[in-house]
């Protein structure tokens, strides 16, 4: 047993003034005389003897009293095993999860309520020159440091909802860093939280030996939930006008069927299209939603579910742009190529540039997503380098050869570009005997897959070498798998290679039905894919097409009055936007530069949090290997004496007070009835 005051001990020496008392009997005695005194020494004897038990009892009384009320006063405890320094100054950080799964609901209201209450609680239970740290899902800068208990609590009050998610090791790691300016005080870290199973890292929590680790538990009302899992559309392209369709998976993280969830799709504010779904257990489900009417431009898409009570995750945010046309340059080696401009120009959505080759503005060539070389006899070593790098950024190169030169030229190009390379010109009638009916060009062309489908038929025509380096993907093919028309890839880009210049000397390539539908989707699929949506804490760092900035130019991140100036950071491909922690909140934001919009950034919770799932006792412990942990689920009312309890061991002071009480209650006793029952003994003789 240990004093939390033992200067109060000395008070003990008050016990003497009791003794001193019944030691010294100051009362003055009155003599009385009898005629016959024998029979009353007798009484007088036995009348001593039983006066001096009660003077001791009374004695014993108030010196057990005085003893406990001084003991009381001096705070006793019976320390804990662990706890050999509970009284030196402490340090205290102290964990709130702010995630949305906290805005579910039990008895005391929000568990985000409970869980700022809880932690004001803990705070009381410590002195009030202890210090406090606050650390949220935010892991906000400013928290980053030791409060006083009057900062610490209106820190609390300041905790809302957050979309951030942390698991145990970064928490915990968070929390020690604050105690490493503290070397010689006594730490403890306290995580207030529902502890869902996504709070629960891969691996074990390191936790410092030195550091005590207390997890308080709070536990919602067991509650369905929908959430809206992911976005996206069944074709890429987006033309202005045409019929779109949008597949939508909602996720049941319930153990009872969802019924006729009703979903909502609405662009740039305005309501598009409705349904419903039905969803099984522990499943997802979709639906295809469709829509049309689009103009050119940015659309701002938003997908609202109605699921009560948890309504954190009924709203999903997706953006895409609507291309008013896409931009194609044909590089020809002679004349403008008929064929080409018979299947683009018929169609407004296609803007054709012809150039010869002597008049290329390579600077211009990012404009471009598609570039069509047309039968270029000689290609410098300036374009070569210059297509090169435009495929590698994500342009679409596409190659129709010219049979009359030597093809040094285009072998450097195709060398360049890591592809098959030139190997002879063969002149025989020779018939395409395979087709890639599962390559992207011919999504949607067919109906219904034909049997025996006419192919083109070559006269003269290119072959090139079959090497196993390159990224070759079929879509014509010869007898043996020799390229007709096939599908490289390097870094972003592509590469077309077709093995006949578009003639009808050499082929009926530009005649046969299927030229239209190639020439058609690899114009289309030249767009680059766009992100729907990214993830908060997750998608930290967005990739955009290479963008241009002067030096009074920057960018801004901007929803309705929030404003953020995002880190722009530029590589050989592409620009890279790194978001951090700029952006808390789910929703559409707008990509500026100065006042001009680039692009419309949608952002959406990572989805972990829509699963309240909650891990065991076990499985907690399980992740602290080696290290000691207090699992605590706080009981109705205030948890400030069980916070107490662990800190100090048993508190025995009321226990003090109680003993000191009842023993002046045996001292009144002893007083009032102990001398009754002598007397009355005393008549007996």
């Amino acid at each position: 047993m240990r004093f939390l005051s033992p200067g109060f001990l000395f008070a003990l020496l008050a016990l003497a003034i009791p003794i001193i008392i019944h030691l010294f009997n100051f009362r003055k005695f009155k003599k009385v005389y009898f005629s016959n005194v024998r029979f009353l020494k007798s009484v007088q004897i036995q009348t001593s003897s039983r006066q001096h038990l009660k003077d001791r009892l009374i004695l014993a009384s108030r010196l057990l009293a005085l003893s406990f009320l001084v003991f009381a006063f001096s705070r006793p405890y019976i320390p804990n095993s662990s706890d050999k320094n509970a009284y030196q100054s402490q340090v205290v950080s102290i964990f709130i999860d702010n995630s949305y799964s906290m805005e579910a609901v039990n008895k005391e209201g929000t568990l985000l309520d409970e869980a700022k209450r809880r932690a004001k609680e803990i705070a009381s239970a410590y002195s009030l020159n202890d210090k406090f740290q606050l650390l949220t899902n935010d892991f906000e800068g400013r928290f980053q440091r030791l409060l006083n208990y009057d900062e610490f609590q209106r820190a609390v009050d300041e905790v809302q909802i957050s979309a951030a998610n942390r698991d145990l090791s970064q928490i915990i790691r968070r929390q020690e860093d604050v105690f490493l300016g503290e070397p010689n005080a006594r730490k403890t870290v306290y995580v207030i939280s529902d502890f869902q199973e996504n709070i629960l890292p891969q691996s074990s929590v390191q936790a410092d030996s030195a550091v005590l680790v207390r997890l308080v538990r709070l536990k919602a009302n067991s509650q369905p939930n929908i959430s809206i899992d992911s976005v996206w559309f069944v074709s890429a392209i987006h033309k202005p006008g045409d019929s779109e369709q949008l597949v939508v998976r909602l996720r049941n993280n319930s153990d009872e069927e969802a019924e006729n969830i009703p979903i909502k799709v609405t662009l740039n504010r305005q309501q598009k299209a409705i349904g419903s779904l039905t969803i099984q257990p522990r499943t997802t489900s979709t639906d295809t939603l469709s829509f049309s009417g689009l103009k050119a431009g940015w659309q701002e898409g938003e997908i609202v579910i109605t699921d009560f009570p948890v309504v954190f995750d009924d709203r999903f945010y997706f953006s895409f742009k609507v291309q008013p046309s896409i931009p194609l340059l044909i590089i020809n080696g002679g004349l403008e190529n008929e064929y080409l401009n018979s299947v683009y120009k018929s169609d407004l959505f296609f803007n054709v540039t012809n150039v010869n080759s002597g008049s290329i503005n390579y600077s211009g060539l990012g404009n471009y997503p598609l570039v069509i070389l047309n039968e270029l006899a000689e290609i410098s070593d300036g374009l070569i380098q210059q297509l090169k790098e435009y495929v590698s950024r994500g342009g679409s190169l596409m190659v129709f050869p010219e049979l009359q030169s030597n093809q040094e030229g285009l072998k450097s190009l195709l060398q360049a570009l890591r592809t098959d390379l030139p190997l002879e010109i063969v002149n025989a009638e020779t018939k395409v005997t395979a087709i890639n009916l599962q390559h992207p060009v011919f999504k949607g062309v067919f109906e219904n897959i034909p049997q025996k489908l006419d192919l083109p038929v070559a006269k003269k025509y290119l072959r090139y070498t079959i090497q196993n380096n390159t990224t070759r993907q079929s879509v014509l093919d010869f007898p043996g798998r020799m390229t007709f028309f096939s599908d490289y890839r390097m870094g972003k880009g592509k590469i077309y290679l077709s093995a006949v210049p578009l003639n009808p000397e050499t082929s009926n390539f530009a005649r046969h039905s299927v030229f239209v539908p190639i020439m058609y989707q690899t114009a289309l699929l030249s767009l680059q894919d766009q992100n729907l949506y990214h993830k908060l804490n997750k998608d930290q760092i967005v990739e955009l097409p290479k963008l241009t900035l002067s030096s009074n130019q920057t960018l801004k991140l901007r929803r309705d009055k929030f404003e953020a100036i995002p880190d722009l950071r530029q590589n050989e491909n592409a620009s890279q936007i790194y978001i951090a922690d700029q952006i808390r909140q789910t929703g559409n934001y707008q990509l500026l530069k100065n006042d001009s919009l680039l692009a419309i950034l949608s952002f959406n919770d990572p989805g972990p949090e829509s699963d309240l799932s909650y891990a065991g006792d076990r499985t907690i412990e399980a992740k602290f290997p080696g290290h000691k942990i207090d699992l605590i689920t706080p009981a109705a009312g205030s948890m400030q004496g069980a916070v107490k309890a662990i800190n100090q061991g048993t508190p025995l002071w009321k226990l003090c007070i109680i003993l000191s009480l009842l023993f002046l209650a045996v001292e009144i006793f002893l007083i009032r009835f102990y001398k009754k029952s002598q007397t009355k003994a005393i008549k007996l003789e």
